[in-house]
């Protein structure tokens, strides 16, 4: 077989092969799913603070017992947190 039969054989087989093959479901550059990145965006969604929130009931606060936290907070009289363990210990023998 002569070069130039080659490569016409090896042009027509690939023009037959790629006759086959479709551009559906394949990501270009520019062209990507519209929902590319939605998981990225709702995360810094839900980190901005909104600016002018809305409370279904008024928010209870107290200035005495504001004033009297900051004041053991200087005088290093702060109340120690209660303690909660999150996870138990297990330990299992070694024999059957």
């Amino acid at each position: 077989m002569s070069s130039k039969s080659k490569l016409i054989a090896a042009i027509s087989l690939g023009l037959m092969a790629s006759a086959c093959s479709t551009a559906e479901g394949l990501e270009f550059v520019g062209q990507q799913d519209p929902g590319f990145g939605e998981a990225n965006r709702t995360t810094f969604a839900a980190m901005v603070v909104n600016p002018d929130p809305q409370y279904d009931a008024p928010m209870i606060t107290s200035a005495a017992k504001a004033a009297a936290a900051i004041e053991r907070y200087r005088t290093d009289q702060v109340k120690q947190p209660e303690r909660v363990s999150t996870t138990e210990g297990i330990s299992e023998g070694g024999g059957n």
